[in-house]
């Protein structure tokens, strides 16, 4: 039955040719069969082409798609691995249980949402959602408006998250990271509890609630943990060093019947810290799963040597980590050149210089990129190259289920299915003209009461803006 999609002739493909593909570390790492094996893969060293092949091997072995679960951080990167993994073999690699862990524990949760005191059809808070329901309760806070001084809602829903994903509490947050907002413990601590408690009320899990409630599930029900690490055979965790202490756990525990781990990381690459990410986990890999064998992918299939001989260098001088020495194939290529600017438009400036010597040496405009560490830090330097009539593309930036006009349209279609819900009645009581915090509470209160259900969809005229983005 597992097969019955498969055209005939499907699945008959001859042997992946692993030879020429695979150096003799990757092979190594795809051979792999029963137990724990930590993966540490320098930069640019070919890890998801090991990844993928070993997908295609097991399957090519007889493995049932099904009991392979691979987890990534984003599910484009799990639907890419999973892409190759069919190129690779045939169609049964689509059957991979392929994703995030979030989109796996929301898988999970919703299957034994009951023994949670969930309903399965439970909503889940994206960042804004979140920062909507804790600015009401901040509102509804009699103490916050005593102060100026009491921290924005993003900032408590920051210190809430941050908390969650170290698995600490929301004390030693405040007092690690934010403590000029020591003053305001109790009442942000008030808002915390009120926040957890309107979640459950109203049928609701963010982010971080969907690692914290799996992790209770295979924590608290034996039997249900036995049932789920029963279905999963093989375990593959890429960026490993980026998990959280929850997502450590919960990779523990999904192995307990198996036994089968695959982690693939990097400690030199963990960047993460500031969202919970610990890279611990990678370092205390060994212990944890007793027997572990480390494999070391080192050959480097990106740069050439100059920037590696600086790369290990750097690596060389780290109190924590795993000894590698990257190299490579690749001939040629200058010494890296560190340049330090007196202020953020000198650097600018010297990039601006700096392309532009470029483009005089024959290197179009297209061939050329500026790499940053977040979004914002470009601002000087679009301004600059706008001045300069260079014509460039950003990537990055909000998500399109993230912009603004569509959450409003989501808005509308979560009413229709909850005339209850309050947070995107709020939302869309939002984009009326004249509507604020405490009007659209009302409004909706009223609704309630009235049982007016989706008739409180009235017709206004919305703000001025409101529907930019649809204008295409």
């Amino acid at each position: 039955m597992e097969d019955q999609f498969i055209k005939e002739g499907e699945g008959q493909q001859s042997p992946i040719s692993h030879e020429d593909a695979l150096n003799a570390s990757q092979r190594e790492a795809v051979y792999f069969n029963d137990g724990y094996l930590l993966v540490i893969a320098g930069a640019g060293s070919g890890k998801t082409r090991t990844l993928t092949y070993r997908v295609a091997r097991l399957v090519e072995d007889g493995v049932s798609p099904r009991a392979i679960l691979l987890l990534t951080f984003t599910r484009k990167a799990a639907a890419e691995m999973v892409r190759r993994a069919v190129d690779l073999l045939d169609v049964r690699c689509q059957r991979v249980s392929g994703g995030t862990f979030h989109s796996l524990a929301n898988m999970l949760l919703r299957r034994y949402a009951s023994r949670i005191g969930f309903d399965n059809g439970f909503g889940i808070l994206d960042r804004a959602d979140a920062e909507s329901l804790v600015g009401m309760l901040r509102k509804e806070n009699a103490d916050v408006s005593k102060f100026d001084s009491f921290p924005k809602k993003g900032t408590l829903v920051s210190i809430f998250s941050r908390a969650v994903n170290k698995v600490i509490s929301v004390e030693d947050e405040i007092y690690q990271h934010y403590p000029h907002l020591e003053s305001h413990m109790e009442t942000m601590l008030a808002i915390c509890e009120t926040y957890k408690q309107r979640k459950i009320e109203l049928q609701y899990l963010d982010y971080d609630d969907l690692l914290v409630w799996l992790k209770m599930l295979l924590a608290e029900h034996p039997d249900i943990r036995d049932k789920i690490s029963s279905s999963y055979r093989y375990i593959m965790v890429d960026e490993y060093q980026d998990t959280n202490k929850i997502q450590a756990d919960i990779i523990h525990r999904l192995s307990f019947c198996n036994r089968n781990v695959m982690a693939v990381g990097d400690d030199s690459q963990s960047i993460y810290a500031f969202r919970g990410a610990n890279f611990k986990n990678i370092m205390t890999f060994p212990d944890i799963f007793p027997g572990t064998r480390i494999v070391r992918l080192e050959e480097n299939y990106r740069s050439v040597q100059p920037i590696l001989d600086l790369t290990n260098d750097l690596i060389d001088k780290a109190k924590e980590k795993y000894t590698k020495n990257l190299f490579t194939r690749r001939t040629g290529g200058s010494t890296p050149q560190l340049v330090e600017a007196r202020s953020e438009n000198d650097q600018s400036r010297f990039i601006i210089d700096t392309i532009m010597e470029r483009y005089r040496d024959g290197i179009p405009f297209q061939e050329i990129a500026v790499l940053f560490r977040a979004g914002f830090h470009s601002f000087d330097l679009e301004i600059e190259l706008n001045r300069e009539g260079i014509g460039f593309i950003k990537y990055g930036g909000f998500k399109f289920m993230e912009s603004a006009h569509i959450k409003d349209f989501l808005a509308h279609l979560r009413v229709l299915l909850n005339t209850n819900d309050r947070i995107s009645w709020h939302r869309i009581l939002l984009v009326l003209d004249k509507v604020g915090p405490q009007t659209a509470d009302k409004i909706f209160r009223t609704i309630v009461e009235e049982n007016a259900g989706t008739m409180g969809l009235v017709s206004v005229k919305p703000k001025a803006g409101w529907a930019k983005g649809f204008e295409r």
